[in-house]
């Protein structure tokens, strides 16, 4: 691979990211998002059917009663399910919430020809959904911000700037895949989100400090060429440790079922963006911000008082 060739490469990539991160900030703005049971509000209702009862035969009895997508949860014992619903009519969460969302589920599951054992039922209210989105949100942006802090205090500005941009356009391009196909967004996807900022974080500082080490040492190098040579020697190890992990997080997906289907999607689209800004958009633009080895030059010291 020729280093004009890769400085190209990653001029365009930058480019593209940039459109790409345009591009999803109008779609978050335009769609939003499908907010879950865990933000909006809603019933969770946990059931004991026979062993022998599938989801596949449970979920369409339940979204034609409630005229809508119910979520169907294996719990932990077979023919035990968890299901969550909103929209629940004729409900008093202060006295015959329970009762009613009894008759209701019985009534649904009767085609089953099986008994129905409601063992729970609790309602979720949208003030508690509401204080959820809030503190998801507060807990996005603490981590953003010691994130920040960290980056500031461990490279100069214009290499943290360039890790900083990479985790802002991971988070942001998950969250427009989330908000275009209008999958629900509940807490796990917000975990996944988390979780996203950690690993991208990972890649974005095994570069930085590459070229850090590289200004230092090569000081006469150009910054084009000095970027180049740190995206070349760690490429191995960041494609390795994706690839490792895209197949863990494949397998989560495949058969993990719709429980982590959310999760695992994210998380898929995560690493695959947080490789990709990190090597672009991590390494060009502190260039573009006219990073130098000038500033990692050491300063002498004078001994004059």
């Amino acid at each position: 691979m020729k280093n004009i060739n890769l400085t190209k490469w990653r001029y365009v990539s930058s480019a593209i990211s940039m459109l790409l991160m345009i591009t999803s900030l109008a779609i978050i703005g335009v769609k939003g998002f499908n907010w879950g049971l865990d933000f909006t509000g809603g019933v969770v209702t946990e059931v004991q059917l026979d062993r022998k009862i599938t989801s596949s035969e449970l979920q369409p009895l339940l979204n034609a009663a409630y005229h809508q997508e119910v979520s169907v949860v294996s719990a932990s014992e077979p023919g035990r399910w968890v299901l969550r619903y909103s929209d629940i009519k004729n409900t008093d969460p202060q006295s015959t919430d329970t009762l009613q969302n009894n008759v209701d589920i019985q009534q649904a599951l009767a085609p089953l020809n099986s008994e129905v054992q409601v063992l729970n039922s609790s309602v979720v209210g949208p003030q508690i959904g509401q204080e959820l989105a809030e503190q998801g949100g507060l807990a996005l942006l603490v981590a953003m911000l010691c994130i920040l802090g960290y980056l500031s205090y461990r490279f100069e500005w214009r290499l943290a700037s360039g890790a900083l941009f990479a985790l802002v356009h991971d988070v942001v391009f998950v969250l427009a895949f989330f908000a275009l196909t209008q999958m629900e967004f509940n807490l796990t996807v917000l975990a996944a989100v988390l979780a996203i900022l950690g690993y991208s974080l990972n890649d974005s500082i095994i570069i930085a400090d590459r070229i850090r080490e590289l200004l230092i040492a090569k000081p006469k190098l150009a910054i084009q060429e000095i970027n180049n040579q740190a995206i070349v020697a760690t490429f191995s190890r960041t494609m390795v440790t994706s690839g490792t992990t895209l197949m863990t997080v494949g397998a989560l997906w495949i058969m993990g079922g719709g429980p982590l289907e959310g999760f695992s999607i994210a998380m898929f689209i995560g690493i695959l963006t947080g490789t990709f800004s990190s090597i672009s958009v991590g390494a060009s633009l502190p260039e573009f911000l006219g990073l130098t080895p000038e500033h990692y030059k050491e300063q002498m010291i004078s001994d004059m008082p």
